[in-house]
């Protein structure tokens, strides 16, 4: 099927590789081939360091951690930074922190903020709720570390894009339900909601660039296991589209790409948000497909980010318009 894709958007994809969950094992190798391939990033201004969050339950494992502090400039007024709680995507089963380092770097220098993000632990291997767990985990972390750290744990705010984005979306949910920690604001890209697989573009999108309906059907078994998804066992934490009260939940901003399978189950959610009382922003980019914020040069990709760093700026109450509005917004 041909889309109307952004020009710049268009170009690129006839460069980009083709992602395919259905061998793992050389996505996995791609991915990690691409990496090592980047040019180092720039790290001027920020120290970056990793450390390991006990886990929360009895026997369970460590949970890696990416922490970024900026060195200067000084936040004025002088006083502990916003915290950005960072969660990777990949359909549950690729991805690590380095995937988003140029972003988390970017967001710790100009917010400026605090950014920790989890390296949690992949699918198949380790299906629901062990990636989830270990989102709770460094949550955790973050909060009783914050002092340290220069940071205010009342303003600690969830980033995620893709699977990381529905593990935000349940990690809010399961800190509500749970008593915490608290949570200002959460920022959704192209999040991942919705094992079922049955809105328009779900259905519709089966060809579209890097991420398509196959993608998203294996990424679900192997998060939720063999036969799971789109049964009645599937947890709302799991699916957030599934929950069926979502009162009470931190302000969101929904991001969504025009030619993505996902783009109808964030549209749902954002509306059942709003409906739910929750304060929302929703921004819609025409013309540009999943992933497309690593098209770094178009200005469509730009203008992604930087839409996101104004409304985690607002959200995390460092100034300017943002995630406390609601209301449908073109990209």
């Amino acid at each position: 099927m041909r889309y109307a894709l952004d020009p710049e958007l268009a170009a690129a994809v006839a460069l980009m590789a083709e992602v395919d969950l259905g061998d793992l094992g050389a996505a996995r190798a791609a991915q990690a081939a691409e990496l090592a391939a980047a040019p180092a990033a720039d790290e001027s201004g920020v120290r970056v360091w990793d450390v390991r969050a006990p886990g929360l339950a009895q026997g369970a494992p460590e949970v890696p951690l990416r922490v970024y502090a900026p060195t200067a400039p000084k936040p004025t007024p002088p006083g502990p930074l916003p915290a950005v709680y960072a969660l990777h995507g990949g359909g549950f089963v690729l991805g690590s922190p380095q995937v988003d380092h140029d972003t988390h770097l970017r967001f710790c220098r100009e917010l400026p903020a605090v950014v920790v993000s989890a390296d949690y632990r992949l699918a198949p291997e380790h299906p629901y709720p062990a990636a989830l767990d270990d989102c709770r985990a460094g949550l955790h972390w973050l909060a009783a570390n914050a002092a340290g750290l220069g940071a205010d744990p009342a303003r600690i705010g969830l980033w995620g894009d893709s699977a990381g984005a529905g593990l935000a979306a349940g990690l809010a949910l399961l800190t509500r339900d749970r008593g915490g920690p608290a949570i200002r604001c959460q920022h959704l890209q192209s999040p991942a909601l919705d094992d079922r697989l049955a809105t328009p573009s779900a259905r519709e999108f089966t060809d579209t660039p890097v991420w398509n309906r196959r993608n998203a059907r294996l990424s679900w078994e192997a998060y939720l296991g063999p036969g799971t998804a789109g049964s009645p066992a599937v947890s709302p934490y799991a699916a957030p589209a599934r929950a069926a009260d979502l009162a009470g939940l931190p302000p969101a901003y929904v991001a969504v790409m025009e030619f993505d399978p996902l783009r109808d189950e964030a549209l749902a959610y954002a509306e059942a948000l709003a409906a739910a009382g929750v304060p929302v922003q929703l921004r819609f980019y025409p013309g540009t497909f999943h992933g497309a914020v690593g098209v770094a040069h178009a200005p469509v990709a730009r203008r992604i980010l930087a839409d996101a760093g104004t409304a985690l700026r607002a959200g995390l109450g460092t100034g300017g318009p943002g995630a406390g509005e609601h209301g449908d917004e073109q990209g």
